[in-house]
């Protein structure tokens, strides 16, 4: 339990570390990744005004259309492209990448790889 515990403490200090660089305005607001055993969301969250904007996950409608994905890294992949399409439905071309404490690594890369495909700036 305890190796769990400091597993747990590392990635919170990580995510601290993260957001004290990493915050949403205006122009640019912040992409959020949250990985979580069997799906990933994204949020699009403007930091000044302290809401989300845009939102996008694996449990979304047009996730589940795809019909099921090969791996969790296509899964994430589809998820950075839906939620690069609805950013720039409302108009947002441009955001900071929060990693969320996590490595740029794996299902978190494939997120952001996505939004770029789908013309994001980071």
């Amino acid at each position: 339990m305890a190796r769990q515990a400091k597993k747990i403490l590392t990635h919170l200090r990580r995510k601290k570390r993260v957001r004290s660089k990493v915050s949403g305005t205006d122009e640019r607001p912040r992409l959020t990744v949250f990985r979580s055993a069997r799906h990933i969301y994204a949020q699009v969250v403007d930091d000044r005004l302290g809401a989300t904007l845009v939102a996008a996950s694996t449990l979304d409608k047009e996730a589940g259309e795809q019909g099921g994905f090969e791996n969790k890294v296509k899964a994430a992949e589809f998820v950075g492209k839906l939620i690069a399409r609805r950013a720039k439905e409302k108009g947002i071309d441009k955001v900071v990448f929060d990693r969320n404490g996590h490595l740029y690594h794996g299902r978190v890369k494939a997120v952001s790889q996505g939004a770029r495909e789908e013309g994001l700036e980071f």
